[in-house]
């Protein structure tokens, strides 16, 4: 757990997509450090009917596709400053958008849905958070990021816009890192591969997965918060796996 294996403090955090699987299970098992003052939940879901109650969960709306929205986000944090943040939100199939398996599936549409959700909205998101992080003392922040964003691990084709706005988040996590050493130096950008989780994100496509590769949500959520207990600075700009293994471009 990230709060037994690291010896620096959590005190305030963020998590952006909190009502999904992953993102409530992250919550649910920070909460169990006691040092921990506030967790700012972030998503689309009302604040009037959170998914989870805890009076150190504040809960705050997000619309990642409206920009507006996204800029509310830093408004409403200000004065906060933050020394873990984790962006959750993700996009593989929702309504008309599903992965194609094809050149000829490809649709104009479902690109730029894949894009601003996956790769757009969680720069525009850093834009808010990155001036909130923790300057004196060791800060992360994380962006759930997916191997099949990696162009040389791409064995399979197909997906191309999932894997697309994925690749491109990990040059953007990249790109940010490079100008947060110079202007904050104690802080570790990176993106984490949760594994293949039962979330409604990946119901459809858990078939072929092996029993012992299918996690649940709460499973996922230590194996990253365990790997962000491994990272530092030296990381930031890289890209882990759940298993703590370096994804390759």
């Amino acid at each position: 757990m990230y709060m037994t294996e690291k010896t620096k403090k959590l005190k305030n955090v963020v998590i952006i997509g909190a009502s999904g699987g992953i993102g409530a299970a992250l919550i649910t098992q920070l909460l169990k450090d006691d040092e921990i003052e506030k967790i700012f939940a972030f998503s689309r879901c009302s604040v009037d009917k959170p998914q989870l109650s805890h009076e150190k969960v504040i809960h705050g709306f997000i619309d990642l596709t409206e920009t507006a929205s996204i800029e509310c986000l830093g408004r409403s944090l200000e004065g906060v400053e933050f020394d873990l943040a984790i962006v959750c939100s993700g996009l593989l199939q929702n309504g008309d958008v599903k992965p194609e398996k094809s050149l000829r599936q490809i649709n104009q549409d479902t690109l730029r849905q894949y894009f601003q959700v996956n790769s757009i909205a969680p720069m525009l998101v850093a834009q808010q958070l990155v001036p909130l992080m923790n300057r004196n003392n060791d800060s992360q922040l994380a962006f759930l990021s997916a191997r099949v964003g990696s162009v040389s691990d791409n064995r399979l084709g197909g997906w191309y816009g999932y894997r697309a706005s994925k690749s491109a988040l990990n040059m953007l996590i990249k790109t940010l890192a490079i100008e947060c050493q110079r202007t904050l130096p104690k802080l570790t950008i990176v993106g984490l591969h949760p594994g293949t989780v039962d979330t409604n994100l990946s119901k459809p496509f858990q078939n072929r997965v092996p029993a012992d590769k299918l996690f649940t949500p709460i499973q996922s959520a230590n194996y990253l918060l365990s790997v962000l207990a491994t990272l530092d600075v030296s990381d930031s700009g890289k890209v882990f796996a759940w298993d703590k293994k370096e994804i390759m471009p």
